[in-house]
């Protein structure tokens, strides 16, 4: 006799959250699992525009103070989330509005991939190149049995591309579209086509499919915690993210230390 799996709980309002600035972001005070909430609310009711859901680390911070376009690209985001730790512990101890914790990228799609399942909610993953885009699309459906992934398209096309692009993104139907080109190309992808694309959450997610892959590896969980990943990624990358971290680091800290401000829930 088959077992009968449980039809997956939505939220039967949408949760509201405050919010707390820091630099260019204004990010939202939400966990892990309000996120889930609030994108199955979404899907199911389509009450409301595709949200374009960015994340703040301290690669972004810095990089919308020295770079104007991404500055004002980061602005368009309906919903912005804390991928940076260092962020959840300053909300704290500034005594600002708190965020719960840390909502990683790399944590939010094995989140979304466990709730979805069984939804009949379907994901496009967009990015990075071929193998590794069609090895995390592999490993995810293997991991989430109910999981739909609607469709998939490796992040090497161009300018004359994206309209095409575009069109099988909204032609696969899919609820959760999830883009990793890096930034500052996902967020310049997302505003550009954000009135024409279909899914209702639309998530900028850097490199996350590699860490699904094992391309990239995840730093052990003490690390995580203590906000330490970027020193495990940089021993393991160094080559790739040297010169990143070692003028982003200093300076998306300052940045927050200095422009942080409570701001009321939206």
């Amino acid at each position: 006799m088959a077992t009968s799996i449980p039809a997956p709980t939505v939220p039967l309002k949408r949760p509201t959250f405050d919010t707390v600035r820091f630099g260019d972001f204004n990010i939202i005070c939400a966990s892990r699992q309000d996120l889930v909430d609030m994108a199955l609310y979404d899907c199911a009711h389509r009450s409301r525009p595709a949200q374009l859901v960015f994340d703040a680390n301290g690669h972004a911070l810095s990089l919308a103070r020295t770079d104007r376009r991404f500055g004002s690209l980061v602005q368009e985001a309906d919903i912005v989330h804390a991928d940076g730790g260092f962020l959840v512990s300053l909300s704290k101890r500034l005594k600002l509005n708190a965020i719960p914790e840390r909502s990683a990228t790399t944590d939010m799609l094995h989140d979304f991939s466990k709730a979805f399942e069984n939804t009949g909610f379907g994901f496009y993953l967009l990015g990075s190149e071929e193998r590794v885009n069609s090895s995390c699309t592999s490993i995810l459906q293997e991991q989430y049995k109910g999981m739909k992934i609607s469709g998939r398209r490796n992040g090497f096309f161009t300018p004359d591309e994206e309209q095409e692009v575009v069109d099988a993104i909204n032609a696969s139907g899919a609820d959760i579209l999830w883009v990793g080109l890096g930034k500052p190309k996902e967020q310049e992808f997302c505003v550009r086509w954000r009135d024409k694309l279909k899914p209702r959450w639309i998530i900028t997610c850097g490199g996350c499919f590699n860490y699904v892959t094992g391309d990239y590896p995840r730093a052990p969980a003490w690390m995580q915690r203590n906000n330490l990943e970027w020193v495990h990624r940089l021993a393991t990358r160094p080559k790739e993210l040297f010169v990143r971290y070692a003028v982003t680091t200093p300076h998306s800290l300052w940045i927050a230390l200095t422009d942080h401000s409570k701001l009321a829930s939206k």
